[in-house]
């Protein structure tokens, strides 16, 4: 399993984020109180979107030939994902996510996540040996610049 740390677990491409996207997710995540203007009120060259926008929210652009990806797939744990045996567990808790941020994404932004499985490790637990999965799903933008780096335990027994 150590092997496979650094592999890709996943990778996805939005749709160029538009003005009207960031202007309907404030107004979704903000009611019913009014969004802060600086995210609606602002020449194009001026808009951001708030840090917890997320592009693939909707659609993401299906690679050639493909179907797109409407995120109705279920959880595939990484070593299904990379073709490799399945530990001897039979339950799995979220362990925490932890969420640093970049450049702000803006109008035409097309941002591609790239999610690598980046750790695992062993510790005794009430309920017996305990196996934490660590991936790091990192944003970027068309001109390479990091949007956005999250970083998710999974907890198995």
């Amino acid at each position: 399993m150590r092997a496979a740390l650094g592999r890709e677990l996943g990778r996805k491409v939005s749709f160029p984020v538009s003005e009207s996207d960031i202007r309907r997710w404030v107004l979704a995540t903000w009611y019913p109180a009014a969004p802060p203007r600086r995210f609606w009120d602002r020449p194009t060259a001026e808009l951001c979107a708030p840090e917890d926008f997320n592009p693939f929210a909707w659609m993401t652009v299906p690679p050639d030939g493909a179907e797109p990806d409407l995120g109705r797939g279920g959880y595939r744990g990484p070593e299904q994902t990379l073709g490799l045996e399945s530990p001897a567990t039979t339950s799995m808790i979220n362990g925490g996510r932890v969420a640093s941020y970049g450049e702000p994404m803006r109008p035409g932004d097309v941002i591609t996540s790239v999610n690598r499985l980046t750790d695992y490790f062993e510790r005794e637990g009430r309920l017996g040996l305990m196996l934490f999965t660590v991936s790091t799903d990192t944003w970027t933008n068309q001109r390479d610049g990091t949007v956005k780096t999250e970083v998710t335990t999974y907890i198995r027994y």
